[in-house]
C-alpha cells in the first residue's frame, strides 16, 4: 500500500531512491523527491507507480537511513538553534500542500518568504530539499555538523598561550586566563546557584556572586585574585549562552507553569478536518471496573488496571490499546501509541489469539492526535512531536466531549465485558456485612488483556455504529457502519493521512527510559539481570567486577520485561538485551508484575523478621541451659593446667574407643539372644573395659617417669 513518506527504489538500472511526499488517488497525482540528488520534487501519475510496483520495476525500501530521528534532549543546543532558524523560514511554505510541489506556485512562496525575511532563495531551497528528503519532520533540518572534523572536541589549550581575542590593555590588566574544564564546572555551578533560581538574579549579579565565592585569595580570604587570574564577564556570558537551556532557565526562574503557558513551542492546531483514516486519532484512559491479581501468585490482589484506547476518528476503528498499572500518564499514553505501529497478528499471537492481517490492518501513525491536557501537554510530548512529526490537539479543561468517540467506546466496552468478569466493581457494595467484591479477583493483567483484545476484534469487525453519520458517497457504495468497512473504504477512496516510519524507531522513541547498572552479574534493571551480544563480546561484566559498576541509559517495554534496549547515538540503531537464564521467573511478565514481586518479597522478609527474632531468642535460651547444666556436672580436680592439657591425645583415643561401642550402625529389627550369647557380649564388654583400664595405667606410669 502506497503511503506518504514511503521510500521506493527503482530497479531499472540507476537504482535511484525517491520519497513519496504527497499523492491524490482521485487526481492520479503523486509527488516524489530523489533523496540522493539535489533536485526538487517530481510529479508522477500515481497509477504509473502502482503499475511499476506490479511489474516489480520498483520496490519499497524498508530501511530508511535518510530520516533523522532524535529526541529533543539528545540534540545539542547549537543544532537546535540552527534547526529552529531553518524551520521558521520554511514552515509557512511546507504547509501549502500540494501547491508547494508545483514549481510555479513554489517560486511565488519562496519569493514572498525571501523578501519578508531577507534571506536568499538558494538558502530556502536548500532547507526545503533537506526537509523533504529526510522524512518531512522538523528534525530533518538538524545540521550535519556531526560529519565534520572534530566532532564533540574542543580546541586544546596550549600551556602559556591565551586563546581568544587579546585584551586592549594587556600590559596593565594582564593576558587573562583560558576557560578550562575546572572553570567551566565553576560557571555551571554558579549559573545553577545564582541564576536559575526563583530570585531572578540578572546574569551580571550571578557573575559577581561567583567571583565572590570561588575566586578568593588562598592566603588572604578577604582579597580576590588578581585581574590576570579572574575569568572575565564576557567569558562567563559566552559559556552561558553556549550551553543555555531555555526550558530549565524559564522553569526555575518563573515556574514550570509559566513556561508551559508562554514560552514552550506551540504544537499542533485544531483547524484540520478529519479527511480520512489516520487524519485524527483520539486517545484516552480509564480505570477498568475490575480488580486483578498478580501473575506470580493469584492470591496477591494488585488493584484495578488502567485501560488506554486509541481510536481513529474517521472509521471508529480501535487502532491501539494498553492495559497495565501505569497512568493515566504520558508513559501509559506512549505505550498505547506504541501498540498502534505493532503488527497486530504478532501482538495477538503473544496472547494466544490467532487472527489474520485483514481483521486488524493497522500499523501506521496518524497525522494528529487529540488527548487530555494532562497526558499530551508538557515537556514529554515535545519530543514525541519532534521525533515522529505528529500534531497534537489538546482538549480544554472539562471538555471530554471533544473526544467523544473514544469516551463512548469505553462505555460500549464496559457493557460487553463487565457482566462476565470476576472481581468486578460492585456499586451496590454499601451495606455492612456484604461480601467484598475485591476478594473475587481471579484474572491476571495478561488474562484481562486477552479479554480486551477479543472485545476490540468484535468492535472492529462486527459492531454496528448506530450513531455514525455516513456520507453520501459511503451510502452510494453501500458501506456498512462497521469500523473495518469504514476503514477499508477510506483507504481505498480517500487519501487519508497515514504516516509510515520504521517500526523499531517508533517503538524505541515511545518506550519509557530508565537507568540500568552494569555489574559483574549482568545488566541490572528493575531487579532483573540482562546481557547482550555486545556486552558479552566486549567483556563488560569482567570489567565491572574488576573496575566497578557503571550506569547506562536503556529503554524498556512496560508490557513485557523479557528484553531491554540500549539506544545508539544515531537514534536509529539499538542493542537488544535479553534476560539471563536464571532470571526466568521474570519471563513474559510485565514491568508492574516484576515490581510487585520485588516489593512483595521485601514485605514478606519484613513480616518474617519478628518470628525469626523470636526463634533466635529461643535458640539462645537453649544454648545457655545446656552450658549451665555442663557447668553443674563438672567436677574440679587438683591437677594442674599443664597436666590436664598433656593428656589430650590419650584421652581422645580412650574416648574414641568407647564411642565406637555406641556408634555402630543398627540395621533391621531387634532379635532375642540366648543366655550364652548374652554372656559372650558381657565378656566382650568386660575385656574392652579391662584394656581401657590397662591403657590408662600405662599412661599414668609414663607421666610419672617423665616427671621423675
Amino acid at each position: 500500500m502506497i503511503q506518504v513518506n514511503n521510500l521506493i527504489k527503482w530497479l531499472n538500472g540507476d537504482e535511484r531512491i525517491e520519497r513519496i511526499l504527497w499523492f491524490d488517488k482521485e487526481e492520479d497525482i503523486a509527488f516524489l523527491i530523489d533523496v540522493k540528488e539535489n533536485k526538487m520534487p517530481i510529479k508522477y501519475r500515481l497509477s504509473y507507480i502502482e503499475d511499476m510496483l506490479k511489474l516489480e520495476n520498483i520496490a519499497f525500501e524498508l530501511s530508511d537511513k535518510y530520516i533523522n530521528i532524535l529526541k529533543e534532549e539528545e540534540i545539542p543546543t547549537l543544532y537546535i538553534q540552527y534547526r529552529d532558524k531553518a524551520w521558521d523560514v520554511i514552515k509557512q511554505i511546507v504547509e501549502k500542500e500540494p501547491y508547494v510541489y508545483i514549481s510555479k506556485e513554489r517560486r511565488k512562496l519562496i519569493l514572498y518568504i525571501s523578501k519578508k525575511l531577507n534571506i536568499s532563495e538558494s538558502t530556502i531551497n536548500r532547507y526545503l530539499k533537506r526537509y523533504w528528503c529526510r522524512g518531512k519532520n522538523k528534525n530533518a533540518l538538524v545540521p550535519e555538523f556531526k560529519n565534520s572534523g572534530g566532532r564533540g572536541k574542543e580546541k586544546t589549550i596550549s600551556e602559556g598561550t591565551k586563546r581568544g581575542r587579546p585584551r586592549n590593555n594587556s600590559q596593565l590588566l594582564g593576558t587573562g586566563i583560558n576557560v578550562d574544564d575546572n572553570i567551566k564546572r565553576t560557571f555551571k555551578l554558579a549559573i545553577n546557584k545564582y541564576y536559575n533560581t526563583s530570585s531572578k538574579n540578572p546574569l551580571t549579579a550571578a557573575y559577581q556572586l561567583m567571583i565572590k565565592e570561588y575566586f578568593r585569595n588562598i592566603e588572604n580570604q578577604q582579597d580576590l585574585l588578581s585581574n590576570d587570574q579572574l575569568p572575565t564577564y564576557e567569558q562567563f556570558k559566552y559559556w552561558f549562552y553556549k550551553n543555555r537551556n531555555y526550558k530549565k532557565e524559564v522553569s526555575t526562574r518563573f515556574g514550570s507553569k509559566k513556561y508551559e503557558q508562554k514560552y514552550r513551542a506551540i504544537l499542533g492546531n485544531t483547524n484540520n478536518d478529519v479527511l480520512g483514516p489516520g487524519s485524527l486519532y483520539q486517545i484516552d484512559a480509564t480505570v477498568a471496573d475490575v480488580y486483578v491479581v498478580s501473575e506470580f501468585n493469584r492470591n496477591w490482589i494488585i488493584g484495578r488496571p488502567v485501560l488506554y484506547m486509541v481510536l481513529d476518528s474517521f472509521s471508529r476503528m480501535i487502532v491501539g490499546f494498553y492495559v497495565g498499572l501505569e497512568g493515566p500518564s504520558f508513559i501509559g499514553a506512549a505505550m498505547a501509541l506504541a501498540s498502534v505501529v505493532e503488527d497486530k497478528v504478532k501482538l495477538c499471537k503473544e496472547y494466544g489469539i490467532e487472527i489474520t492481517h485483514e481483521q486488524w490492518p493497522v500499523n501506521n501513525l496518524p497525522d494528529h492526535i487529540i488527548a487530555d491536557r494532562g497526558e499530551m501537554e508538557g515537556k514529554n510530548i515535545e519530543s514525541l512531536v519532534q521525533v515522529l512529526g505528529i500534531g497534537i490537539k489538546v482538549t480544554p479543561p472539562f471538555r471530554a466531549d471533544w473526544k467523544g468517540c473514544v469516551e463512548q467506546n469505553f462505555r460500549v466496552l464496559n457493557t460487553h465485558t463487565k457482566p462476565f468478569l470476576v472481581g468486578k466493581v460492585d456499586d451496590s457494595f454499601k451495606e455492612r456485612g456484604d461480601k467484598d467484591y475485591r476478594l473475587d479477583a481471579k484474572l491476571t493483567i495478561k488474562e484481562f488483556t486477552k479479554i480486551i483484545i477479543k472485545t476490540i476484534l468484535y468492535h472492529n469487525n462486527s459492531h454496528i455504529l448506530r450513531e455514525y453519520d455516513r456520507s453520501q458517497f459511503q451510502i452510494e457504495d453501500d458501506v456498512k457502519a462497521i469500523p473495518i468497512e469504514l476503514w477499508n473504504w477510506g483507504i481505498e477512496n480517500v487519501s487519508g493521512r497515514l504516516k509510515s516510519l520504521p517500526r523499531e524507531i517508533v517503538l524505541l522513541n515511545l518506550m519509557p527510559t530508565g537507568s540500568a547498572t552494569v555489574t559483574s552479574k549482568g545488566i541490572r534493571f528493575n531487579g532483573a539481570y540482562y546481557a547482550s551480544k555486545e556486552s558479552l563480546g566486549e567483556h563488560w561484566f569482567e570489567k565491572a567486577r574488576n573496575s566497578g559498576s557503571w550506569k547506562i541509559n536503556i529503554s524498556y517495554d512496560l508490557r513485557k520485561m523479557d528484553y531491554i534496549y540500549i539506544k545508539k547515538d544515531n537514534g536509529r540503531d539499538f542493542e537488544k538485551c535479553f534476560l539471563l537464564e536464571h532470571q526466568n521467573k521474570y519471563k513474559n511478565k510485565s514491568f508492574d508484575d516484576v515490581q510487585y514481586l520485588i516489593s512483595r518479597e521485601k514485605l514478606d522478609v519484613n513480616l518474617m523478621k519478628e518470628s525469626e527474632l523470636q526463634a533466635k531468642v529461643i535458640l539462645i535460651d537453649d544454648i545457655e541451659r545446656i552450658v549451665d547444666a555442663a557447668k553443674q556436672d563438672y567436677q574440679y580436680t587438683n591437677k594442674s593446667n599443664t597436666e590436664r592439657l598433656r593428656g589430650i591425645d590419650e584421652n581422645r583415643k580412650i574416648e574414641k574407643q568407647i564411642n565406637r561401642g555406641n556408634e555402630y550402625f543398627k540395621i533391621g529389627e531387634e532379635v532375642g539372644i540366648d543366655r550364652k550369647d548374652n554372656m559372650e557380649e558381657q565378656n566382650f564388654n568386660s575385656n574392652v573395659m579391662n584394656e581401657l583400664s590397662l591403657l590408662k595405667q600405662r599412661q599414668k606410669e609414663r607421666r610419672q617417669q617423665s616427671n621423675g
